[in-house]
């Protein structure tokens, strides 16, 4: 299945990218669907994928400790799931769920770190235009956000 070349276009994340650096992240994505019902990944799962969805509806869920499974956020089309794998997290800090047929495009958090070494211009904005997007969804502060990610992609490289 080849990826419209403009698909990824319509992700808030890609704003300001040339064609050039398209050019580098378009072939990074890879399309995968999924079923009500399927798990992405769970809770403490190993990190290994960033996902953008393009259609249906995926549950996060978090499980303290001392308490029940609860669901934090109902992730739409044109959100992202997963950025754990591009900080450098070792693990996810809570599960995915799809809760209907869902389509995303992912990429593994490692060709993401390559990006950043071999295409610093190209990595440093993905992840500038990333820390944008958890910031407004943690409804934090961008350069906060942005320092975690960049120790994340640092320690990440450093790591294999």
């Amino acid at each position: 299945c080849i990826m419209p070349r403009d698909l990824l276009k319509q992700f808030p994340l890609f704003d300001g990218f040339s064609e050039d650096q398209m050019g580098l992240l378009r072939p990074l994505f890879v399309p995968y669907e999924c079923h009500a019902g399927t798990v992405l990944f769970e809770q403490g799962d190993p990190a290994a994928y960033f996902y953008l969805l393009v259609s249906g509806e995926v549950a996060i869920h978090f499980k303290p400790e001392d308490g029940e499974d609860l669901v934090i956020a109902r992730i739409k089309p044109g959100e992202m799931i997963g950025w754990s794998a591009v900080i450098g997290r070792r693990s996810y800090t809570s599960a995915a769920i799809c809760t209907e047929f869902t389509e995303l495009q992912r990429v593994r958090g490692a060709d993401l770190q390559n990006l950043c070494v071999e295409h610093p211009e190209t990595g440093n904005q993905f992840v500038g235009r990333m820390a944008n997007v958890v910031a407004q969804r943690l409804e934090c502060n961008p350069p906060q956000v942005l320092q975690l990610l960049e120790n994340g992609l640092r320690n990440g490289r450093h790591n294999k």
